[in-house]
């Protein structure tokens, strides 16, 4: 990997966690962190490139942690704020890993696998094929995705850590009062037009049929190695893992938790030499040979095959949502309950299908620049109340299917309101009490952390001290 890769790939989950709403600037948790060592020496004259500013406990922060930062505040055109101010952030999420680890706090692997898919499908999105991503990183999604892991999993714990401190924050409407009434009148925000959308999702499936048929190609493929063949010479010619397969299919070493489950579980149970039985994961299906093993690492090589999900046939989907379209049309049905039965999209069903604001959780959706350009284009064609014809769908996770959208309502452009703009009011509030008990919790437990910081930053006021509550400048 040269150099460019390296640091494109350093920056690669900070990005991918600003797109999908799990970071922002000089909040805790914001950062994207993996344990790295003291220094990173990449350049063949030894420049140093990286090194440690601060330590919590066995977690660090990097100096391009810090560097990541402003660049999140200058890709958002916002002001940064000052570099401590923003290793305080940095070492406040630090310090949220630590107790977590502590307090034994955990995220199950399937929200990871989750989060991992998601963000993929995002940059396939971005970089506009995976073949460009290759082309980028030098590595497959599967190989993209191992190496974030962690750096996801930090993610995830981080915000399970704020979930549990500020669990028990409640906010009443008094609170709302007096928090709209404190904001001059001539200081009340212009608030855009605004919208609620529900959608009913059916997806392409992946028949019997297809799946058995890509297994036979592998079986096939299986015995012709057993026979002889090479396993790398029959990986480039068959394997649709684009970053692997001109390797002959060769991932590299591996630690245990990197790869997905079911890859990673067929692998360990190999010896050296050995292949695995068809394996079938969210990537496809795996033949996979264990080259061989090395403390807590594995190398592997495979051969992928999978379903051309773009091609998948939604002439089934198609016509169940033109049936049910047909259903809510006559008022047999009410759109959401047909969303809350029938709906294949998990993250909406349950709300009868409502999309909602993934950084506020609000259902009115502002419909202005930051809307999907696709969604304004539809919506500003449409009258409340009226439903869309059955549309092509792409899911987050890149999942082919069709949906129906219903225009729910909308709020027209206006300064905001105490009564219409109630819930994001009451957002604000939450958010600053929420911030209160973090602040809280942090002074009582900054104690139960070692936490030093190069001498370069012992200036800064980490906690309000560099030298009390278990804080304190690294000579």
């Amino acid at each position: 990997m040269n150099l460019v890769q390296t640091i494109s790939l350093g920056l690669l989950g900070t990005t991918l966690a600003l797109a999908h709403g799990l970071s922002g600037p000089a909040k805790p948790g914001s950062a994207v962190f993996v344990r790295k060592p003291a220094q990173v020496d990449t350049s063949a004259e030894g420049v140093l490139l990286n090194k440690i500013i601060a330590k919590v406990d066995n977690y660090y922060v990097l100096k391009s942690d810090l560097d990541e930062s402003m660049q999140q505040y200058a890709g958002s055109g916002q002001k940064a704020p000052k570099d401590c101010q923003l290793l305080e952030s940095l070492v406040i999420s630090k310090m949220m890993l630590a107790k977590a680890e502590i307090d034994s706090i955990v995220v199950p692997e399937k929200d990871i696998d989750g989060q991992l898919d998601s963000r993929m499908s995002y940059m396939v999105q971005q970089y506009g094929s995976e073949k460009n991503i290759v082309e980028q990183f030098g590595k497959s999604l599967e190989m993209l995705k191992s190496e974030v892991r962690s750096q996801v999993k930090d993610q995830l714990v981080t915000r399970e850590m704020q979930r549990k401190i500020t669990e028990k924050t409640k906010v009443t409407p008094r609170d709302v009062l007096k928090f709209y009434n404190s904001i001059p009148r001539d200081s009340l925000p212009y608030m855009p037009a605004e919208v609620e959308i529900a959608q009913i999702v059916r997806f392409a499936k992946v028949t019997r049929a297809q799946k058995e048929t890509l297994r036979q190609r592998l079986i096939t493929l299986r015995d012709s190695i057993a026979k002889g063949a090479d396993f790398a010479a029959v990986a480039k010619a068959n394997s649709e893992d684009v970053g692997s397969a001109p390797n002959g299919g060769d991932l590299g070493y591996a630690k245990r938790g990197m790869m997905v489950a079911p890859f990673e579980g067929a692998a360990l149970k190999l010896k050296p030499g050995e292949m695995s039985d068809i394996v079938e994961s969210d990537f496809g299906f795996h033949l996979i040979q264990l080259i061989e093993t090395r403390g807590a690492e594995y190398h592997a090589r495979h051969i992928l095959l999978r379903p051309e999900y773009a091609r998948l046939d939604v002439t089934d989907a198609t016509h169940f949502l033109d049936s049910l379209r047909n259903l809510i049309v006559i008022d047999s049905l009410k759109f959401e309950k047909a969303a809350k039965l029938y709906s294949e999209d998990k993250a909406t069903a349950d709300a009868g299908g409502l999309l909602r604001d993934p950084q506020s959780g609000s259902s009115r959706l502002a419909m202005d620049g930051t809307m999907d350009y696709a969604l304004f284009s539809t919506l500003d064609t449409m009258t409340v109340g009226k439903m869309t014809p059955v549309l092509p769908y792409r899911s987050d996770d890149g999942k082919t299917g069709v949906r129906i959208l219903y225009y729910r309502t909308k709020v027209d452009p206006h300064t905001a309101d105490y009564k219409l703009d109630f819930e994001k009011l009451q957002n604000i509030v939450l958010q600053n009490k929420k911030n209160r008990a973090i602040d809280e919790w942090f002074r009582k437990s900054v104690s139960d952390v070692y936490i030093t910081v190069e001498p370069e930053y012992s200036g800064c006021k980490i906690f309000g001290t560099t030298q009390a509550g278990g804080a304190q400048a690294s000579n």
